[in-house]
């Protein structure tokens, strides 16, 4: 029987949220790679549906700010790098859970948009003339 995904707090989830197991789909499959002799009899690739716009985890805020940033329809996340099919489920879980903690994450504040100093403007002049003297000094070559 499949638990309840906790989304520890963080931005945009100061309490932290719980999804519950109903909510999450999670399929299972032969994977490829490494695996020895159960390769071919054991399913340990997962694949980890959620679908936001059905759940009952969110607040409405929240919501809105997973539903903008994502695409529309249920997310699909799938892990088959480990051999065991139990840290996959693990794997998948921990990536969907930061998909969602960045998805709920507010967005940075606008940046202040600043002129250059006299100082650095300064600088930069001096940098290109100097670069300029540089490149003068090449390529000129005169028989004497």
């Amino acid at each position: 029987m499949a638990e309840d995904l906790v989304v520890p707090p963080g931005p945009g989830l100061p309490t932290g949220t719980s999804i519950p197991a109903g909510e999450l789909v999670e399929r299972f499959s032969r994977s490829p790679g490494p695996g020895g002799q159960s390769v071919n009899t054991s399913d340990t690739r997962v694949e980890l549906l959620f679908d936001p716009a059905a759940s009952t985890a969110f607040t409405e805020p929240q919501l809105r700010r997973i539903l903008r940033a994502l695409p529309p329809g249920p997310i699909s996340v799938t892990a088959s790098e480990h051999r065991s099919q139990l840290r996959n489920r693990g794997a998948a879980r921990e990536r969907l859970v930061a998909i969602l903690r960045a998805a709920v994450a507010p967005p940075p504040p606008p940046r202040r948009p600043t002129k250059p100093s006299k100082a650095s403007q300064r600088r930069r002049v001096e940098a290109k003339k100097q670069r300029g003297r540089t490149k003068d000094l090449r390529g000129r070559v005169t028989d004497e």
